[in-house]
This record gives structure tokens, C-alpha cells and sequence, in this order.
């Protein structure tokens, strides 16, 4: 079975390669660059609790010790604090780091792994498909010819796979302008984050109207600036007057001392590609999306797409192709993503419009200082991860269903389990291996060895069940989930989003709920085909 191709080097693709590589999937991956970042301290990201989760699990780096995460948030408006939020252990709070270090990760934890080969100096120019597979062209000094079973182009905003797919990318261009700097300072907020909107001392023009502070490691903060509609070019001498100007608004007093590290300025677009599929070709990241407006994060959602795919693809390429389940990938993630893009532009107007009646209701600032803070905070319908109720996946109405905290198709908590070796893990840790999990609640397990309880009670009648899903499933057991009452069992999909939760052991509802997670029977589609590439020994698990 030839290898997935994967275009573009950027987080998405190497997390995706990274997620594939764990499940037993070869790539190739083409990279038009040297195959190191530049550092760049003021192109930063945020990543919400579930992306960096995914991140720290592919490379094993906690990445809380390279960024930073925010002690808490406030916003403001003039001189008056609208609202503030206090992160504690139960309410994870956003990671703010440079991208170049999340990259880094990624490429260190790749340059040791057997299956993914990475090929520098790599752009794609040309590529055909074929029923079986397909075939890619590279120039540059390493081009040549690669021949792979699916690609996928994660190669940015001006993505040549999707020109070459002749995929259309409507939207909007310039949606919002913000002049960035990354500057090491002391500012009065500690290891807050601040979002100030028409601070008092706007002598430097509408430009200065909101102001973004987020702090990231050794006293070094990141300021965006949001620019007013146009193309007005931002010298570096009126972005020096930025600076200067909102340091010393913030300390009531003379600029403090600081030391300026990087400037650019970062334009959001708002687009949708039509189509995440052509056949055995996929989109994923900003090669099918871009947005970002009001606070929001896009690389959130790109690693979304990376996640959600690579164990689709895994088990297309192990087993056959399964059309269902690799349609689903677009059908979810889509949804997702336009969702979101429809909230931000309904939002923009009652955000940015100024003026009018809205500037005299009581109470408007307030609820637009809100909006903003869902979007910087990954809450609400601007940031949340959103879910998948919807999906073609959603197994129908199951008989011994059981209520829980997590609603069907969104992630799971993430919980301390027993794995089936004994040892204590959470839940989250067992993602991302192509496997389904089962999860049991059962009070009191905590407090003694597994071979106590593993041949006791309904463990054994849950455990054939287990055996004989239609997937590869690792059964767990958890003391407490929320919501969820004692011998409740949790259908967990490999990318963490719960497919049921059912009271007890029924094994005809957990299989049914299986096949549907799997897009029905798996290699009905592929016929006699799915078989003799598991007897040719395509690495089928």
C-alpha cells in the first residue's frame, strides 16, 4: 500500500503526519522550505485545552513550559474594567506561544520516526489521480515523482492542491488588519491577558481604538493593535508611537523601559472552500478555512481537521476504502468551521459598527466586551470547539442510552482511567491510536489492584462484548465521569468525541453504536478488495 502524501510542513501537517505515523500509516511529507522555522516572536497562537492536549501527546513536550498560560483575563473599557476571569485547575486557561516552538516540537518528534520521510525543498507542481491512488510532481532540487494512496493538502492559503483541484475558496479578504509587536516589558497585569477598548489616551487615531496584551515566557508580551479599514500602510515609526503611546497609557505615567523583539502585521480573511474532498485528495487547515476575527484562533481548528482525519485515513488505508466514513470528515469538520464563520459575521457588525442607536442602549458595551471575550477565550458560538451531533457517524436512537455531563458528539472529559495493563492514565492519553474506546464507570475500582475486579461483577460480560466490536477497542475503567451514574458505559471515538454513553452492558446497542461511528460496515464498500490487501499484508491491524 503506497504511503499518504501529505503537502505542507506548516503545524497541521506535520501533526497530521505525526497522527498517522502513531496509527501505522506511512507518509511522505513535502516541504517547499529548508525544513527548520525562523523564529519569530510575534507569530504566536493560542491553543485551547483540547489542541495543545493533542499536540503534547504526539511529542510528548509540555508545552505549558515553553508558552504561557494565562493567569487570567480581564477587558476594559476606557478606564473601566468590564470583566474579569480567574483560570483555576477546573477551567484550563487558553496557552499562548510562539509558533516556530509548536513547529519545533513537531519536526523533533517526526525526525525520529520510522514512517513519515520528509522531503525539503519540495514544492508540488502537478498531480493526477487514478482509482487506486495518487501521483504527485515536486520541483526544487529534490523534485521528482511520488506516488502515494491519498493526499492531503495542508499547504496554507494559496494551497496549490486546491487550485489544482480546481476548488473553489469564497469569502472575504481584509476582514480585519491588527499591527503586532513582541516586545520584553513589565506591564501592570502579571501573567493576565488584556483586552482594551478605547483606552483613554488615543491621541494616535482610530488605530488605537482596541488594544490586545498576552503575555508569553520571560517577561515578553505580544500587543495587536486593531487597524481601521483600508490599506493605510504601518510605518515603523507610527508602530513605535503605538507602543510608546500605550505603555505609557497603561502606566499612568512615562513610557517603562522595553525591548522591542519583532513587528509585522497580521491580516484576517474569512474563507470556506467548497469542497474538503476530491476523491482520494483532502483539505485540511488553511488550504480549506480561514478565519480569526474577534479574538478567534484558526490553527484551533486546523489541528481539529488533523485529528479528526488521520484515523479516518488510518483505517481506510489498514482495511480498504470505506467511503462513509472518509465523506464524514468533510460533512463534520465543515460544519464546524462554517458555524463559527457565520457567528463572526453576524457578530461583526454589532462589534464594529460604532455608532447609532447601539452606542445608547444600556448594557451593549458590555454584551459586545462578552462576545469578544468568547472569542479570545474559546467559548460560545465565535470560539467553542463546537460538536458532532450531527454527523453522518451518530449512531440513532439506542434503546439503553444514559444520561451524561458530555453531550453525544462532543469531546469527552478528560478523566484518570485504568488501562488494561492496570496502570492508572487519563483517558486522554489513550487518543489517537485508532482504536475505539469503552469506558466503564465503576465506583471504588480506584482503590484496588485490577486483578481483583477485572473477573468480577459485569466486567467479563462487558469485555466479550468488547471483543467483539466491528473495530480494534481498548476497554477502560473509570471511578467517576460526569454526569454519569454507577456501571455507565462510554463509547469514545479515536479522536476523543463521545459516540454514546449507555446504563450497563448491551452489547447489540455498543455494537450497533460502533459500526455507526465506523460509517457503517467496515469494507462493505471495498468488497473483495479490502481483503486481499489484508492478505497482502498492508499493515491491517
Amino acid at each position: 500500500m503506497d504511503p499518504v502524501i501529505i503537502v505542507g510542513a506548516g503545524p497541521v501537517g506535520l501533526t497530521l503526519a505525526l497522527s498517522l505515523a502513531r496509527q501505522e500509516v506511512p507518509c511522505v511529507l513535502l516541504d517547499e522550505g529548508p525544513g527548520k522555522d525562523e523564529p519569530r516572536p510575534a507569530r504566536t497562537v493560542v491553543l485551547r485545552e483540547d489542541t495543545a492536549a493533542l499536540v503534547e501527546r504526539l511529542t510528548g513536550v509540555p508545552l505549558a513550559h515553553a508558552g504561557a498560560r494565562w493567569a487570567g483575563w480581564r477587558s476594559m473599557r476606557r478606564k473601566q474594567v468590564m470583566c474579569e476571569v480567574a483560570f483555576a485547575d477546573a477551567d484550563p486557561a487558553p496557552l499562548h506561544i510562539a509558533q516556530h516552538v509548536v513547529t519545533g516540537a513537531l519536526r523533533t518528534a517526526l525526525a525520529g520516526e520510522r514512517l513519515v520521510k520528509i522531503a525539503t525543498d519540495s514544492r508540488l507542481d502537478t498531480m493526477e489521480q487514478e482509482p487506486s491512488g495518487v501521483t504527485a510532481r515536486t520541483r526544487g532540487s529534490a523534485g521528482t515523482w511520488w506516488r502515494g494512496s491519498y493526499l492531503v493538502g495542508c499547504d496554507g492559503p494559496r494551497s496549490t492542491v486546491r487550485k489544482l483541484q480546481d476548488i473553489r475558496f469564497p469569502g472575504r479578504t481584509a476582514v480585519e488588519r491588527h499591527a503586532v509587536a513582541a516586545l520584553r516589558t513589565e506591564l501592570p497585569w502579571h501573567d493576565e491577558a488584556l483586552l482594551h477598548r478605547l483606552p483613554p489616551w488615543r491621541t494616535s487615531g482610530p488605530s488605537a481604538g482596541e488594544i490586545t496584551a498576552r503575555p508569553l515566557p520571560d517577561g515578553v508580551w505580544r500587543l495587536d493593535w486593531l487597524l481601521p479599514p483600508g490599506k493605510d500602510l504601518v510605518t515603523p515609526e507610527l508602530l513605535l508611537a503605538r507602543v510608546r503611546e500605550t505603555l505609557a497609557g497603561w502606566a499612568n505615567g512615562p513610557t517603562p523601559p522595553y525591548e522591542l523583539l519583532d513587528t509585522g502585521v497580521h491580516t484576517v480573511h474569512h474563507r470556506l472552500a467548497r469542497r474538503w474532498r476530491a476523491d482520494r485528495v483532502f483539505l485540511a487547515g488553511d488550504a480549506a478555512h480561514l478565519l480569526g476575527t474577534l479574538g478567534t484562533h484558526g490553527l484551533d481548528e486546523g489541528l481539529r481537521d488533523a485529528d479528526n482525519l488521520a484515523w479516518k485515513l488510518a483505517l481506510a488505508w489498514h482495511h480498504g476504502p470505506h467511503e462513509a466514513l472518509l465523506d464524514s470528515y468533510q460533512t463534520e469538520r465543515r460544519a464546524i468551521v462554517a458555524s463559527r464563520l457565520r457567528a463572526a459575521d453576524q457578530a461583526l457588525p454589532l462589534v464594529r459598527g460604532g455608532g447609532g442607536l447601539r452606542s445608547y442602549v444600556p448594557g451593549s458595551a458590555r454584551g459586545h466586551d462578552a462576545l469578544l471575550m468568547d472569542g479570545h477565550l474559546g467559548r460560545g458560538p465565535l470560539g467553542s470547539p463546537g460538536s458532532y451531533a450531527g454527523s453522518p457517524l451518530a449512531p440513532g436512537r439506542l434503546e439503553g442510552e444514559a444520561p451524561v455531563g458530555t453531550a453525544l458528539g462532543e469531546a469527552v472529559t478528560d478523566v484518570r482511567v485504568t488501562a488494561e495493563d492496570g496502570t492508572f492514565v487519563r483517558l486522554r492519553d489513550r487518543l489517537g491510536r485508532g482504536a475505539l474506546l469503552v469506558v466503564l464507570i465503576a465506583p471504588g475500582t480506584g482503590v484496588w489492584e485490577r486483578r481483583h475486579w477485572v473477573s468480577a461483577g459485569i466486567m467479563p460480560r462487558l469485555a466479550a462484548a468488547v471483543s467483539a466490536l466491528p473495530h480494534r477497542a481498548e476497554l477502560l475503567v473509570a471511578e467517576s465521569y460526569p454526569g454519569a451514574a454507577a456501571h455507565t458505559v462510554l463509547l469514545v471515538r479515536p479522536d476523543g468525541h463521545l459516540v454514546t454513553a449507555l446504563s450497563g452492558v448491551r452489547p447489540a446497542d455498543l455494537y450497533a453504536a460502533a459500526e455507526a461511528a465506523l460509517g457503517g460496515p467496515v469494507g462493505a464498500e471495498a468488497g473483495g478488495d479490502a481483503g486481499a490487501k489484508a492478505d497482502a499484508g498492508t499493515g491491517s491491524r
